[in-house]
């Protein structure tokens, strides 16, 4: 019998599974005709190794104060999300799913609001204000 040729995956096995699921979600999601929903992106599904749990990480370019509604949106929907899973994947069983906003993004837009507060002018005040600028400013004036 000739051995069958397997390429060697160069990512493991739950990396492409949580892909997988990401793209199968975010589809079903799109066409999801529900209001609280309509600016929600899935950015990540990380799923136990077993497939018994996996949490939705979701963004809303509403920001924090739509979690509320997008919550209680994935909570009425959450059993129609896992049927398409199911239909549209072939693994062992489907996971159930969990959904939370996705903590990478809402720091990566807090650390954003920070830097571009450290490049506003205070009021009364002029870039580069230090030692030299006074000198600089009584010199002017």
């Amino acid at each position: 019998m000739a051995k069958r040729s397997n390429p060697k995956r160069s990512y493991p096995r739950m990396v492409r599974v949580n892909e997988l699921l990401r793209e199968v979600l975010a589809d079903a999601v799109r066409d999801i005709d529900d209001e609280r929903l309509t600016d929600v992106a899935i950015t990540s599904v990380v799923c136990e190794a077993d497939l018994a749990n996996a949490v939705v990480h979701y963004d809303v370019l509403d920001g924090p104060e739509a979690d509320d509604q997008v919550l209680e949106a994935f909570d009425e929907l959450r059993a129609r999300l896992q049927k398409v899973i199911n239909r549209e994947t072939r693994l062992k069983q489907t996971p159930k799913l969990t959904f939370e906003p996705d903590p990478v993004v809402r720091s990566a837009a807090r650390i954003d609001d920070v830097l571009r507060g450290l490049h506003a002018d205070p009021p009364g005040e002029t870039r580069g204000a230090g030692p030299d600028s006074a000198e600089r400013s009584a010199d002017e004036a």
